[in-house]
């Protein structure tokens, strides 16, 4: 099995680096992709554990890029070196998540939430805070049952507690992703929030701006959407992407290690020869 769309707690996943490229292995995957949000700090632990396990390592990064509807997240795969241009969009992009924090702070502690962002810190082993945390930290004091009832209640778009943030710019985010060795994906293409009648004109400029490959299977589709996207993707000369977007065990009941959309085992067909890197050096 493959897997190239995953997190850890360098992020917002619930198992460390090395724990994440631990249950690859246990999970019977050949070829496992860590891509944490807006960072690479995790790679060297998890490639260093994946060698150890006989795991093909595929180092990667998912970058919040500015998007005027929904969400736009491009997947970096097969890094090979961490260029400045990357270190530069990463620096930023943290820069406005730390901003974000404090202000989704300000908020919970004018509805009387007990909480500052220094407690939230130590609160959570994961290298930055985002929130999702803020989600697990409401189920843990029992303002609410579940992570996904706190952004349906508070933290997602139009609720209470939401705060926009900053993404990079698609063009500078591609460079940045190619300069470091790697290849421009374009994640869970439906989060795009465009509509079926406009998403070919809009894919199709994605990729005219550089983006390589697309994430048709992602279990945020149904299986009938991800073979569309997928023959829509083949249309463009764009290759295509499998992953199951995995945080942790028990975090969404859809996300499973391997699986993607409508539980589809995630196999060899999703296996790209340029996307191994060189695996003596990760970010």
């Amino acid at each position: 099995m493959i897997d190239l769309h995953c997190h850890s707690t360098a992020s917002d996943g619930l198992l460390s680096p090395e724990e994440a490229a631990g249950y690859a292995a246990e999970k019977g995957l050949k070829v496992w992709a860590l891509t944490d949000h807006d960072t690479t700090a995790g790679l060297e632990a998890a490639g260093k554990e994946a060698e150890k396990r006989g795991i093909i390592f595929v180092p990667g990064t998912e970058l919040n890029i500015s998007w005027p509807t929904g969400e736009f997240h491009l997947l970096g795969l097969g890094l090979k070196e961490c260029s400045p241009q990357l270190k530069s969009i990463i620096e930023e992009l943290t820069d406005d998540r730390n901003f974000r924090n404090s202000q989704i702070v300000e908020l919970m502690q004018k509805d009387k939430i007990d909480i500052t962002l220094e407690e939230m810190e130590a609160r959570f082993s994961a290298a930055q805070i985002g929130r999702p945390h803020f989600a697990q930290f409401l189920v843990e004091t029992g303002k609410v049952k579940t992570r996904q009832q706190a952004f349906d209640k508070y933290l997602a778009k139009g609720r209470p507690w939401y705060i926009p943030h900053q993404g990079a710019d698609l063009k500078q985010a591609i460079r940045a992703i190619e300069s470091s060795g790697g290849l421009p994906v374009i994640a869970h293409p439906l989060s795009l929030y465009v509509s079926w009648g406009k998403i070919s004109g809009v894919l199709s400029e994605i990729h005219e701006a550089g983006v390589k490959g697309l994430e048709a299977w992602h279990p945020g589709a149904r299986a009938g959407e991800a073979e569309r996207l997928e023959e829509l993707a083949h249309s463009m000369g764009m290759f295509v992407t499998a992953g199951s977007d995995f945080h942790g065990k028990g975090v969404r009941a859809d996300r499973h290690l391997g699986k993607t959309s409508g539980g589809k085992k995630i196999d060899d067909r999703f296996y790209f020869e340029e996307l191994l890197p060189a695996l003596e050096k990760y970010c």
